[in-house]
């Protein structure tokens, strides 16, 4: 009884502990998994990055994605010349969704660092503030990956059906294929404030889906229905893109063929404005944009994506870890970065860029081929 008793008073003593159990903080949480998701950096390799850093990531998000948008605002005219108007739609709304990850999330982030600089010790959120940022990070996160997604889909289309792509598909198409994968991105994100919840991760400057304690079916069901979805727009995205490229590639070793076969019959080569033109079309530069996001993706949201599921996959037979995990920190960084580099797909991959890329190749090409009849 004493022994209780003691453990029982040492517990209400501890600040930390009457957060967690408080009725109105309450994160439904079990107190003795928590303190080892939410040790001090200083026990872990892997230490989180301080207000500067984030206040760095989140301007400079911001500044890309809004630089990203007044290039395609400039570039609207010649989209809709080419009837490529559902594209430009995808795209503005997949950076406006990468701004809103960069501003509202970052927002929250960096409100608990101010507040935990003022702190003796790093304190959670309450549960309202964890609740907000955990389905804002779910939401943007998704809504990324569905219309990077919504992209490939509808370059695939263009490019194998232009016929149909060109009869069929309008701007209040690509409009509401935008909201409906923005209102799926939201169910999801939405669908833990009442089935699930949001806790706050290591080092407790984040909140998220409970990836590495879940407590219940339905704590595992919603990390496995993020980490399927994304993995599956991820793969969907890159079976398009190649599908796009190579049907691309086909058309312009067709294009060569016409060319060569026009030259040996009027003895004239085509000159290097127009084989340019041809290569460096605005279908070549936005599956170029299309295939480098895509990849992009991958990389900085594979190791995420696949971490998760591989968590909730082991957690039937592993049991749980004990401590942070400190590979699902160095993903979620790896993931944000996703936001800030997208934009500069559109900044450097512009038609100008590409234009001088495959005038040097051409003229190289056309180089060696001179070089290779007069040998002969």
């Amino acid at each position: 009884m004493k022994e209780t008793f003691k453990k029982d008073s040492s517990d209400h003593e501890n600040p930390l502990h009457m957060m967690t159990t408080s009725p109105l903080l309450s994160f439904r949480m079990n107190s003795s998994v928590l303190p080892g998701a939410l040790s001090n950096s200083s026990s872990t390799s892997l230490r989180p990055p301080g207000l500067g850093m984030s206040f760095f990531t989140m301007t400079f998000g911001v500044i890309s994605n809004l630089t990203a948008l007044a290039i395609l605002f400039k570039s609207r005219v010649r989209f809709r010349r080419q009837s490529k108007t559902p594209f430009l739609i995808l795209t503005v709304a997949l950076l406006i969704a990468d701004l809103g990850g960069h501003l509202i999330p970052g927002s929250f982030a960096m409100s608990l660092h101010i507040n935990n600089m003022y702190q003796p010790k790093p304190e959670m959120p309450n549960e309202t503030l964890c609740q907000i940022f955990g389905a804002s990070m779910v939401f943007f996160g998704l809504a990324s990956l569905l219309l990077g997604c919504g992209m490939a889909v509808e370059r695939v289309v263009a490019i194998c059906f232009p016929f149909f792509h060109a009869a069929t598909i309008t701007k209040g198409h690509a409009r509401r294929l935008v909201l409906s994968l923005y209102f799926l991105a939201l169910s999801i994100a939405i669908l833990p404030l009442f089935i699930g919840r949001y806790i706050a991760q290591h080092p407790g400057t984040w909140c998220f889906l409970p990836i590495q304690f879940p407590h219940s079916r339905r704590d595992r069901s919603m990390a496995l229905v993020f980490s399927c979805l994304g993995i599956t727009a991820l793969t969907f995205s890159l079976l398009c893109n190649i599908l796009s490229g190579l049907v691309l590639l086909r058309a312009r070793r067709k294009a060569q063929y016409v060319n060569t076969k026009s030259d040996s019959t009027c003895a004239r080569r085509p000159s290097t404005a127009s084989s340019t033109s041809v290569f460096c079309s605005l279908d070549v530069e936005m599956m170029v944009q299309l295939a480098v996001l895509t990849v992009m993706s991958c990389v900085c949201w594979g190791p995420f994506l696949v971490h998760i599921l591989v968590l909730q996959s082991n957690q039937s037979s592993v049991g749980l870890p004990e401590g942070p995990d400190r590979f699902l920190l160095l993903g979620l960084r790896m993931a944000s970065w996703n936001q800030i580099l997208e934009p500069w797909v559109y900044i450097l991959l512009r038609r100008t860029v590409l234009f001088k890329i495959c005038r040097r190749t051409l003229n190289n090409f056309n180089y060696s081929r001179r070089e290779t009849f007069v040998l002969q």
